[in-house]
């Protein structure tokens, strides 16, 4: 049966204890918790409950009290910067696998991550198109120099944390980002590595996650529950690849909005009920970044169409 889950940004502006308690009020089961890098981790001390047992014993139990469980933990950022940032992506990745087992977590939420085009390059390079012909060849060398390696190393660390599945984000800015490159990988560092298939991702590259949930089927380990809606009169002059801050929803081809706001509710049926087809059964973790309402106004929105699409009974 899938699951719902809260990813705890969604939630950011409220204090632990009280977050937990208003996912539960919300109808939460389970939560995603960020542990850093481009989230500011705002219910989690790392390095706290890293070092103490009694931390880690007071900050389960305020979730246990509430029923709740942990779905998973997200590390998400750019590990394979070639710059001082990704260094400390990197030790915050190493730090969450290690925190893992302590919770009894078995699932991290991350990113692939982006290397430079070369071994000179001191920032990040997403290689979007085949043409020129050189792109061909800084995509190979980022795969087989920065990417495949790096996530052979990352997969070993995961088996010696007891931690079963990595699910990669398809978002964009990372060598990872749809269902081949997904495919790609695993091929090169094996089934460890799967998919947190975030539908808004790929609605703003003119895909449909409903294909993609066919396509990847068991690879799927973790999905989010996102909305996308593709701005009317201004995506189909400009294209939807968009460089406009995400502040400046107003005049950006597409925003992230709350659930039913970009795609209606019979969309969102069908997309959990091709997830049960293919034979998920998960957690669906709500992520809401709609700029356009207050944060628990957004949350309850998306709570409402979540609890309307997803095909289970609620107590």
């Amino acid at each position: 049966m899938l699951t719902f889950s809260i990813m705890t940004d969604a939630l950011s502006s409220l204090p632990y204890p009280q977050m937990v308690e208003k996912a539960k009020e919300l109808g939460a089961e389970q939560l995603e918790i960020a542990t850093g890098n481009w989230s500011k981790a705002p219910h989690m001390q790392l390095n706290t409950l890293l070092e103490s047992a009694d931390a880690r014993q007071e900050y389960l139990g305020i979730l246990e009290e509430h029923g709740l469980s942990i779905s998973a933990l997200n590390c998400s950022g750019n590990h394979l910067a070639p710059n001082a940032m990704g260094e400390s992506h990197m030790s915050i990745v190493k730090k969450t696998f290690a925190l893992a087992p302590l919770l009894g977590v078995h699932t991290i939420v991350m990113m692939s991550g982006l290397p430079g085009a070369s071994a000179i390059d001191s920032h990040p390079n997403w290689i979007t198109t085949s043409w020129p012909p050189e792109n061909l060849d800084i995509l190979d060398w980022q795969w087989r120099e920065r990417l495949i390696p790096s996530w052979k190393e990352l997969v070993k660390r995961a088996g010696d944390s007891k931690i079963n599945h990595i699910a990669l984000e398809n978002h964009g800015c990372q060598l990872v980002y749809n269902a081949q490159t997904l495919k790609q990988l695993r091929a090169e560092v094996g089934e460890t590595v799967g998919m947190n298939l975030d539908p808004s991702h790929l609605l703003w590259m003119g895909g449909d996650p409903r294909s993609m949930v066919r396509s990847l089927g068991p690879m799927i380990y973790h999905v989010h529950a996102k909305d996308v809606r593709l701005e009317e009169g201004i995506w189909q002059a400009q294209g939807l690849l968009d460089t406009q801050p995400i502040a400046a929803y107003a005049n950006r081809s597409w925003n992230y909005v709350a659930l039913g706001y970009g795609h209606d509710l019979s969309w969102w049926k069908e997309f959990f009920s091709v997830l049960v087809m293919v034979g998920y059964d998960g957690p669906i973790s709500l992520e809401m970044e709609d700029m356009t309402m207050d944060q628990l106004t957004g949350v309850m929105k998306s709570v409402s169409v979540l609890k309307a699409a997803m095909p289970r009974v609620w107590e």
